[in-house]
């Protein structure tokens, strides 16, 4: 079946549950068993099985959370950045190295600087653009190599696939951060990845109103996954498990307006005089469009545009009176967010050293011609500041 069924009906059976479309939300710490061999027998770690694991709520949404991936089994845990603390704690031990693509998100490099540091895990950032070139960067004791395709804010592609043959015949691992594509538009099972991690906060959820990381693995990784995510985390709440299936049945035809919306708004601030470029790979003349274009099916409202050089008050004048774009963190619910951002403190094998001000924007579920008359009053604003 097409993922735009599949988000309709994986996560839920009817006959079971008398009937009603949605699977219940299931509250639970104490799990009782009927006599001592089932007690004794319990298989911990599985949900139903003890609070901290889920609940049934939980194994619904982590089952079509996996069969839209492509992976084995999922994990859901209280959010992405512990779905991303928790699979390398899982996989990497004192003395191991961790590559790290350069143009990772802001908390995944302070994850690898800091608090692995202390647990004597070294890690090395990589260029975007390096590819099978990646091999440079290997080393005899190198366990995992972090991708996120594109980057959080400059949205640089990585070639998965050659970065995957490269690391395997190397005995690593390969993790990949999905969040941008969702699991609709990237497989990265099918690109060769091993691990594949998203912040469901985004766009699974799609309402501005849920925390969650979700972990896909291999049949080859699973156990050992789940074995070390719950010596650190605990499985994420069955309401928010409940939010969050209820996000998946709309998120293919979310994911379509956030796309065709953003692609519009892409091209429009392109030919703008106040902005030097766009950052976004599903356009044509992006560096990394071939490489979209060959491993993703669709794009996200998520992407980057950088203001020609300009002054505080220029950047307040844009930003501080918009109707429709907010300022806030995070990313994919149905509202438009706007904020600047300086990718420089957060690069370290390709320094930024573009002049201008970088911007990331996300383009939600309004009208985009509302949209563009919003940054028109706003680069109107701009320019008299100047």
């Amino acid at each position: 079946m097409k993922d735009a069924t599949l988000v309709t009906i994986l996560g839920r059976d009817p006959e079971q549950q008398h009937g009603i479309v949605n699977p219940p939300t299931w509250r639970a710490s104490t799990v009782l068993s009927p006599d001592v061999e089932s007690f004794l027998n319990r298989r911990y770690g599985e949900p139903g099985s003890y609070g901290r694991y889920g609940t049934p709520t939980t194994a619904a949404l982590q089952d079509a959370i996996a069969r839209l991936e492509g992976g084995y089994r999922a994990i859901a845990v209280g959010s992405g950045k512990t779905a991303i603390a928790a699979v390398l704690l899982a996989l990497l031990r004192a003395g191991d190295h961790l590559l790290v693509v350069d143009c990772v998100y802001g908390p995944t490099r302070r994850l690898a600087e800091g608090f692995l540091r202390k647990f004597g895990i070294e890690t090395t950032f990589f260029p975007p653009a390096a590819g099978s070139g990646i091999a440079a960067y290997l080393r005899p004791e190198t366990r995992v190599v972090f991708l996120e395709a594109p980057g959080s804010l400059t949205f640089e592609m990585q070639d998965v696939p050659a970065i995957c043959e490269v690391a395997h015949a190397a005995g690593a691992v390969v993790v990949m951060d999905n969040t941008w594509a969702s699991p609709l538009y990237c497989k990265p099972f099918a690109l060769g990845v091993d691990v594949s991690i998203q912040a469901a906060t985004k766009y699974i959820g799609g309402h501005s109103d849920l925390m969650m990381g979700v972990i896909t693995t291999t049949r080859a990784l699973f156990e050992r996954i789940r074995h070390g995510v719950f010596e650190v985390a605990t499985a994420a709440g069955p309401d928010e498990c409940t939010l969050a299936l209820r996000g998946l049945r709309t998120l293919a035809v979310r994911l379509e307006r956030h796309m065709q919306s953003g692609l519009l708004l892409a091209d429009w601030l392109r030919r703008r005089p106040e902005v030097r470029r766009v950052m976004h790979p599903a356009l044509p003349d992006d560096p990394g469009h071939g490489l979209w274009r060959r491993d993703f099916t669709g794009a996200s409202g998520l992407f980057g545009f950088v203001l020609e050089p300009c002054s505080k008050a220029q950047l307040s004048a844009f930003l501080d009176h918009l109707e429709l774009f907010g300022m806030g963190a995070s990313w994919g619910g149905y509202e438009s967010l706007l904020i600047p951002t300086d990718p420089r403190p957060l690069r370290s094998a390709v320094p930024w050293t573009e002049p201008g001000q970088p911007m990331r924007i996300h383009v939600g579920l309004e009208d985009p011609e509302d949209l563009i008359r919003d940054l028109e009053a706003g680069f109107r604003r701009f320019r008299h500041a100047a």
